[in-house]
Formats: C-alpha cells, sequence, structure tokens
C-alpha cells in the first residue's frame, strides 16, 4: 500500500443534480482536496474503493437509494468512510437518523462553505484515525500469526493474568517452558512489557 500524502485525501460527492455537484468541486478543490462525483448512490457503489482518506459528501435526497439508505448499506458492510449530509429540506428526524448512525455532519441546502469545509476537514480527520486503527490491527494480527501454536496459547493465558506456575500448570509443561515462550512472545509481539501485551491482545481481541 502506498503511503497516502496530504494532497492525497479524496471526497466523493454523490448528488444527482449536474449545477450542485460543479459547485462543490470547485469549492472543495479550491481547498486543496481531489475530488470524484456522482449523481446517485448505485453509481458511487459500483465505483472502486478508494484507497486514501475519504469523505463522502451525500445528498439526503436522491432517485432510487436515498442517502440514508446508501449510509446504511455502507454501515452493513463495514464500510466505515464518514459522511457528511447534505439536504434541501432541513429534514429534521432524518438528520437525527443520520447522526446517530454515525454521520459527522447533516448540512442544509445552501451549504455555508465554511461549515461544509470544516466538516469535511472533520471527516478525513476520523478517517485517517480509522484507517491508521486498521492498519495497527494488520500489523498486530501479522505479529500474532507469526507465534507457534503452543505460543498463541501461552499468551492467552499471560493475558488473562495467570502466573507462570499457573500456566505450567495449565497447559502440562514445565514452568522454564512457559519463561521459554514469554520471552519469544514479548519479542515477536514487540511487546516492551506485560501492560504492552495486554493491549496487543484487547487490540485483537484474544481472551
Amino acid at each position: 500500500m502506498r503511503e497516502v500524502r496530504e494532497s492525497d485525501a479524496i471526497i466523493a460527492i454523490v448528488d444527482d443534480d449536474p449545477s450542485v455537484r460543479k459547485g462543490l468541486e470547485r469549492l472543495i478543490r479550491s481547498s486543496g482536496w481531489k475530488t470524484e462525483s456522482f449523481g446517485s448512490a448505485q453509481e458511487f457503489l459500483a465505483s472502486p474503493r478508494i484507497n486514501a482518506p475519504t469523505c463522502v459528501v451525500l445528498d439526503l435526497q436522491l432517485p432510487g437509494l436515498s442517502g440514508l439508505d446508501l449510509q446504511k448499506q455502507m454501515t452493513e458492510a463495514g464500510v466505515e468512510t464518514p459522511i457528511v449530509f447534505l439536504t434541501g429540506h432541513g429534514d429534521i428526524p432524518a438528520s437525527v437518523k443520520a447522526m446517530k448512525a454515525g454521520a459527522i455532519e447533516f448540512l442544509t441546502k445552501p451549504v455555508d462553505e465554511q461549515d461544509l469545509l470544516n466538516a469535511i476537514q472533520e471527516a478525513i480527520e476520523r478517517d485517517r484515525r480509522i484507517r491508521q486503527r486498521r492498519a495497527d490491527v494488520r500489523n498486530l494480527t501479522d505479529r500474532y500469526e507469526s507465534l507457534t501454536s503452543r505460543e498463541q496459547e501461552v499468551m492467552q493465558q499471560v493475558v488473562s493474568g495467570l502466573l507462570n506456575k499457573q500456566i505450567a500448570a495449565e497447559l502440562k509443561i514445565t514452568e522454564d517452558t512457559v519463561k521459554f515462550h514469554r520471552g519469544h512472545i514479548m519479542s515477536k509481539m514487540r511487546a516492551g512489557s506485560l501492560a504492552d501485551l495486554v493491549r496487543m491482545a484487547e487490540a485483537l481481541r484474544i481472551r
């Protein structure tokens, strides 16, 4: 995966009004972000996934799949891309529903340009955090999978709070063998302390 620079952030605009899309493109590009535009939720869903920090500026009222429908489908598919909703209707119940489902902001057209740019900046920062968290988990998963099956067993016992002699009794091995495995585990997982190892296990959801 290539390194993503600040300028690589991409704002996806989903709105069925071509004039609105063009106006949003001009505004967003003038702030240094790249844009991709889509006339419908279906068109957006059919496009390749963007491998860069991303935000979706999404019209609530779309033909076919609505903005809320698209948000729901993205959530169900595990897509965490932050969304900034736009609406010309000031639909309060829909805005509450969108925000509860994780939307960054819900802005009414004609949108205040600075409010929109601020919301996009917040969304991009959130997406960067999401991507970093995923990268960290992938890295931890690779380290965990480098452990032998016995080392994984010992690690599970260690992070559950058992002492070496208790682990030895549980796994029917010697205490020296437990210490040997613990040394390998700490090295392979790059853990500087037991607390580090416990945090890693929590990130990996190891109990």
